[in-house]
């Protein structure tokens, strides 16, 4: 988070929904995990920016008295965890998932795997930047992950949580 901040100052952070879920599922009894998961599901159903900070305000309420632990460790994410509400709504699914990234993962994995053992430090990071290169291309080619229609409507950021300043990228972006 630190190296994000540094290179891109301004950026906001957002925490995959679905690693955090695990993570605040530790904090409450295994009996009661059913019941908090779909209650902070409820956060992410909304429509707007102000309905999923006010459903998030509601769930803390529901939690704070059974799950003390589970509502400060709701809290102290609420920034990393609501991030993608400062976007246009038809790329939240995009902003809060980090769906992709574990694709490539995964698909560096079974390269890897498949390759066994690798004989110097130089043949796996060959490797390794072989796949990325073929995933920048399929990215930057053939299917964008989030499209530059939906981009445009980004162009606004949010500047501590309420002021909002234009971006300073450029009016069009080619590939």
């Amino acid at each position: 988070m630190d190296a994000v901040g540094a290179c891109l100052p301004g950026a906001s952070w957002q925490r995959c929904r679905t690693h955090y879920l695990r993570n605040l599922l530790t904090t409450v009894p295994k009996n009661a995990q059913p019941w908090v998961a779909t209650l902070v599901r409820t956060i992410f159903d909304q429509d707007t920016e102000q309905t999923v900070r006010a459903q998030h305000a509601w769930v803390l309420d529901a939690l704070e008295a059974k799950y003390p632990a589970a509502c400060r460790h709701l809290d102290q994410a609420r920034e990393d965890l609501l991030a993608f509400a400062a976007f246009p709504s038809e790329v939240w699914r995009q902003v809060w998932s980090n769906n992709p990234q574990e694709r490539l993962n995964k698909e560096i994995r079974r390269r890897t795997d498949v390759v066994g053992i690798f004989p110097d430090r130089a043949a796996i990071i060959r490797l390794v930047g072989a796949v990325l290169a073929e995933q920048t291309d399929e990215w930057s080619e053939v299917r964008r992950y989030i499209g530059m229609n939906i981009l445009a409507k980004a162009r606004l950021r949010v500047i501590n949580g309420d002021t909002q300043a234009p971006n300073v990228l450029p009016e069009t972006l080619t590939a």
